[in-house]
């Protein structure tokens, strides 16, 4: 407790001083953003106070629980060590508790701190936004003395620091400047080689597709870029390090490398994007003449808003008058309206007819709507609305210009197929005979790293343009490490990324130890390639598990908070997940008995053939037709499995055999006996051996019986077997019999069938019925006329 309340004393004397600075450099926003840094660093040794007191409370309310209430009035007292132990535990709590108010206080005034910070820091934007001067009382008839005087000042200030470095500093400055420039040349050559490919138009390609298109934009200006700015960083560290710049000098250098820089990138996107010497290579379908105008529109733009900032500096280093700041920001806004005006009346497209036409009616209004409202907001003497505004076109807009193009080459890449056209996708199925699926997952990956890249590269600097402070940052990434709580769970993207990380390290280690353990160690052993598989299957399950663990543990998740999720888990196993449970079970008890391995041929019920995997879960069996049967493991527990090659792949395989009766049996079981001995793959010991089985139907039975080193050949040693049999009882004169069968034809009458039609057949057996009394009748006159008839005798 003496620690804790040292601690927040000297918190409570830090924030003093630190409410002391808010009041006086109310008008500096990065210190304003330093300060907001500070307090957030003290909140959080405040909340660190308060949790250190966490375990020691539980403990005595824990106490006091077992003490039970002190005994009412009228009752027995209790014991005296019971009665001083209580007070102390309450003594005690009541000094954490005061403890924990003062810090709770403290907090609570921190926190109307930060709020304060960020009250003062909206308002210096929104005043710097919308201060309004007033151009005629500003800019007044001293205004061009105090620009001459500027310009001398500034003059004089170069020309100083040029003979003070060509006196004193001339071999700083040329080593200084040689590394600066090697570097640039390292950069130059050395990233032209590398990423030559990515940058470079192919002029042989007639019409290269969009994802090439893309993909050279986007590259040719980042990287570009990237190596400019490298360069011209380096330069301002050299030349730093070497003691050639002055204070004053250095601040001035910087506005000079920031006039490069702003002006190179936006000069290399519009190339970029337009491409106007090669029309084939355009983002936009605009005309060669339109795009080599806009180009140069834009690079002026660039270089006006890049002169802008660099006189703010000068301004800032001399402490110029307000009357030169504001006609310095004055002209270069009402310039970046004029040219954006001339960016939008440009007609980069032609009609059906040839004649020109201009930019769509949205995209043109907008430039309008920006100029104008540059150029009047200028005039009206809002100019530093007028200046950011001019800053955001330029700047913000070429960033995002760039990005977007970064994330279309992303999405096309993703595309199916579309990375196996690309010369890395090429390559790679050449060099590695990748597969189409293959180079596809490899676009996906591509793309989202493209994604990751674009946002890591341009948010930073977008934010840095809107006002945000490298403190900010510094911030945002302490909360992504420290994460942020919502209810009773703590969330921290930093640590689950971390566990991610780790979880994924994790499971390329196993893997890697699975492939080394069976290809190097088991496999030099002469390890049966069943035990292989089931040693390779524990290890991964086993190193995936482990890894998925220590990745939980890594995201700052508790495994003792996961007692409701094994719960849940408890009661759907109970319900839904018998099944799921009880093959995971049989599989750890098929790896860990063995009954069968992979590669053993097995005979499950109807299932017959080699098993290729076994998992936890099922196995994996492929029957002689190539058909893969995917068989639950609690099935192979609970059913009865053959196996036929468990210890040893010995078997033995049976051959029946008929002969016609009247055959000589003898001599048909010495031919039978004799064949068999003589396949090459029948086994000597046991030897074979052949059976009279059965007086059959229509013939005498035999049976050879022959055992296998290999039961795997069966099935070509019975076939080798037939046919020698054949041959042997075709020169022995030796039948074969076949089943006789006798064929009887049953014939119906009419009536006798079941009629399809009854009412046909009705009529049908009623026409029957009469045809046959006619005929009965006939047949009586036919014989009383003969009774009538005299005898010739």
């Amino acid at each position: 407790m003496a620690e804790q309340r040292q601690k927040i004393e000297d918190l409570t004397k830090q924030v003093d001083v630190l409410g002391k600075k808010i009041d006086a450099k109310g008008e500096d926003d990065a210190a304003l953003v330093d300060i907001r840094t500070q307090l957030e660093a003290v909140d959080k040794s405040l909340l660190d106070s308060g949790v250190a007191f966490r375990p020691r409370l539980a403990e005595i309310n824990s106490r006091i629980g077992q003490l039970g209430n002190p005994p009412a009035e009228g009752q027995p007292p209790e014991p005296e060590i019971v009665s001083n132990e209580r007070q102390a535990l309450a003594t005690e709590k009541a000094e954490i508790n005061v403890i924990l108010g003062k810090a709770e206080d403290l907090s609570v005034r921190v926190n109307g701190q930060l709020n304060k910070v960020a009250a003062l820091r909206r308002d210096l934007f929104t005043n710097m936004l919308t201060k309004r001067y007033e151009l005629g009382t500003t800019l007044n008839g001293e205004v061009g003395q105090a620009v001459q005087s500027e310009f001398s000042r500034l003059y004089n200030s170069v020309s100083a620091w040029l003979r003070f470095v060509v006196q004193f500093k001339n071999r700083a400055l040329v080593a200084a400047t040689f590394f600066a420039l090697v570097a640039a040349a390292v950069l130059q050559f050395g990233g032209r080689r590398v990423f030559g490919r990515l940058i470079k138009r192919d002029p042989a390609i007639e019409d290269p597709s969009y994802l090439s298109r893309l993909s050279v934009a986007f590259w040719s200006t980042l990287l570009p870029t990237l190596a400019m700015g490298v360069f011209l960083a380096s330069t301002d560290v050299l030349y730093r390090y070497f003691n050639v710049l002055r204070g004053d000098i250095g601040v001035l250098l910087e506005g000079v490398f920031t006039i490069i820089f702003v002006s190179f990138f936006v000069n290399r996107l519009s190339h970029a994007a337009l491409s106007p010497n090669k029309p084939n290579w355009r983002l936009i379908p605009i005309e060669s003449r339109a795009a080599r105008l806009l180009v140069w529109l834009m690079t002026v733009t660039a270089l006006v808003v890049g002169l802008d900032s660099f006189m703010g500096v000068v301004s800032d280093t001399l402490s110029s008058p307000l009357s030169v700041t504001v006609l310095k920001s004055l002209i270069a806004s009402l310039t970046v309206g004029v040219l954006l005006l001339l960016i939008g009346r440009v007609k980069p497209f032609v009609d059906a007819t040839g004649a020109p036409r201009p930019w769509p009616a949205a995209l043109r209004y907008f430039f309008y709507l920006v100029a104008s409202a540059t150029i009047v907001a200028a005039l009206l003497g809002y100019v530093s609305f007028a200046q950011f505004v001019s800053q955001q076109i330029v700047v913000t807009g070429a960033m995002l210009a760039t990005a977007y193009i970064g994330f279309l080459s992303g999405q096309a890449i993703a595309d199916e197929g579309s990375f196996a056209d690309t010369s890395i996708g090429r390559w790679l199925k050449s060099r590695y005979d990748m597969e189409e699926t293959t180079l596809d997952q490899l676009g996906l990956a591509v793309s989202a790293l493209i994604n990751i890249l674009i946002v890591v590269v341009f948010l930073p600097f977008i934010l840095f343009q809107w006002g945000f402070q490298p403190g900010d940052m510094l911030v945002w990434l302490n909360k992504l490490a420290t994460g942020f709580k919502i209810g009773s769970f703590s969330f921290s993207p930093l640590a689950i990324v971390t566990g991610l990380v780790v979880f994924v390290l994790g499971y390329f280690i196993t893997r890697w130890f699975q492939g080394w353990l069976d290809g190097s160690v088991m496999a030099r052993g002469k390890v049966d390639a069943g035990v292989r598989n089931s040693i390779r299957t524990v290890i991964g399950y086993a190193g995936i598990a482990l890894a998925a663990l220590i990745g939980i543990s890594s995201a700052g998740i508790d495994l003792s908070n996961l007692a409701l999720v094994a719960g849940g888990l408890s009661l759907g196993i109970g319900f839904g997940l018998q099944n799921v449970v009880s093959n995971f079970v049989s599989g750890l008890i098929l790896l860990a008995e063995r009954p069968f391995k992979a590669g053993d041929w097995i005979v499950a019920g109807a299932v017959s053939g080699t098993v290729k995997k076994i998992s936890v879960r099922a196995t994996e069996i492929e029957t002689f037709q190539r058909q893969t049967v995917i068989l639950p493991n609690s099935e192979l527990i609970n059913g009865a499995v053959g196996n036929w090659t468990h210890r040893n792949k010995l078997g033995r395989i049976e051959i029946p055999v008929g002969v016609a009766y009247g055959s000589d049996v003898k001599r048909v079981h010495e031919i039978l006996l004799e064949i068999a001995r003589g396949h090459p793959l029948v086994l000597k010991n046991p030897e074979p051996f052949v059976l009279f089985a059965a007086f059959g139907e229509s013939s005498l039975n035999f049976e050879i019986r022959m055992f296998l080193s290999d039961i795997g050949n069966g099935s070509i040693v019975q076939n080798d077997i037939r046919f020698a049999i054949l041959e042997a009882f075709e020169k022995e004169n030796i039948h074969i019999p076949s089943p006789r069968r006798d064929v009887l034809v049953r014939t119906e009458s009419p009536a006798q069938k079941w009629p399809l039609d009854d009412e046909k057949a009705e009529a049908e057996y009623l026409e029957h019925l009469r045809e046959t009394a006619a005929a009965a009748a006939a047949a009586g006159r036919l014989a009383r006329g003969r009774r009538k008839r005299p005898d010739p005798a």
